[in-house]
């Protein structure tokens, strides 16, 4: 136990030596949480919409005024045609066309009324389809009223939707608690393999190896320190989302403790891990930035995993930001309890185990 604080003395020590690391562990969870998850926002807005109005009715003005007061649009008021709207359109300065027909507003009594006609720019996907389903979603708001106003039987029934959990569907509030992911993988799984690595460039880990310290006291030794550095840095962002967002968990926080630990304690020692099988620096920075990328495209933390392909999901299955961001999410926006994420807690249990036997068998090849 001596031997363990004295080298946990040490890595403290080399930590708070160099000038840069105190202020990054303190400096870029706050600078994350306040910039990206405004970047990173799935959010739909500034739709470009050209509208042509040919009926020039009281209605049609009336959707337009609807449509240039929603937060979504911006509207473009150069085109005057259809033409000249396509035309936009093609060279990407218009996301949308609404073309109001004439007699519009004559024929909503009519068996067989007209229909509004919209053309998306679908290049960008996700901005063309969102862009048109919040125009649909705005000009039927404008119709239903207009409707019930001059007491005329609606055509459809209009369903009302509830968003549970996160009611304004702010897109913010997703993102906010996957993103705590991202700083605990840089700072406990990154820092603490190029610090390993750094040693053994330098010569200081032969040295260790040659005293009757112990495999499992060496990468506890090494590992503690960024332990406590990783939930230090958690309730940094946890603060901060809280001042910046007010956005803070519904459930317990011990539930989010528990599993940044599991998180770290599993992650910090797959980074050790990639620093004994390494020679060098680069070797080590290639390869966790091939895991980092990985473990940021197929854990959930910006595209849902029902949407991603079969073999895709399948393989999630092994990668344990999976269950750390299904926990945070949960917890933060739900409220969920411990006995309904068990499973999520036990697979992060089970990496905790496989990460940190691996640390230790591949730090023993080293000696």
């Amino acid at each position: 136990m001596r031997q363990l604080f004295i080298l946990i003395q040490k890595e403290f020590t080399q930590i708070f030596r160099n000038p840069f690391l105190p202020k990054l562990i303190i400096v870029f969870p706050v600078m994350v949480m306040l910039v990206m998850p405004w970047v990173t926002t799935m959010d739909v807005r500034n739709v470009s919409v050209a509208i042509i109005d040919e009926d020039g009715s009281s209605l049609s003005r009336r959707i337009t005024s609807d449509i240039r007061a929603a937060e979504y649009f911006t509207l473009n008021d150069e085109p005057t045609t259809h033409g000249e709207a396509m035309a936009l359109l093609e060279d990407c300065e218009v996301d949308v066309i609404l073309l109001i027909p004439k007699d519009f507003e004559r024929d909503m009594t009519s068996i067989d009324p007209q229909k509004l006609d919209i053309s998306a720019n679908a290049v960008n996907a996700t901005k063309g389809s969102l862009g048109s389903q919040y125009l649909v979603q705005t000009i039927g708001s404008t119709l239903s009223k207009y409707m019930s106003e001059q007491c005329m039987q609606q055509t459809s029934d209009f369903v009302v939707v509830q968003n549970r959990y996160n009611p304004t569907l702010n897109y913010r509030h997703l993102m906010i608690p996957a993103l705590m992911i991202m700083l605990l993988i840089l700072i406990c799984g990154f820092l603490s393999a190029v610090n390993i690595v750094i040693e053994k460039e330098n010569g200081t880990i032969e040295q260790i190896n040659v005293t009757p310290v112990g495999r499992f006291t060496f990468i506890l030794a090494k590992l503690i320190p960024f332990w406590l550095i990783g939930l230090f840095v958690v309730s940094v962002a946890m603060v901060v989302a809280w001042i910046a967002y007010d956005l803070t968990p519904i459930g317990s926080l011990g539930n989010i403790y528990l599993a940044t630990i599991l998180f770290i304690l599993g992650f910090s020692g797959f980074g050790v891990a990639v620093a004994n099988l390494s020679d060098n620096i680069q070797q080590t920075m290639f390869v966790m930035f091939f895991f980092i990328i990985i473990f940021m495209l197929l854990s959930g933390l910006l595209t849902p995993i029902s949407s991603m392909p079969e073999w895709a999901q399948k393989f999630t299955i092994v990668l344990p930001p999976r269950y750390y961001i299904d926990i945070m999410r949960a917890v933060y926006l739900k409220g969920t309890t411990f006995v309904e994420l068990w499973h999520n807690f036990a697979a992060l249990g089970i990496f905790v185990i496989l990460f940190n036997t691996l640390a230790a068998i591949t730090y023993k090849k080293q000696a």
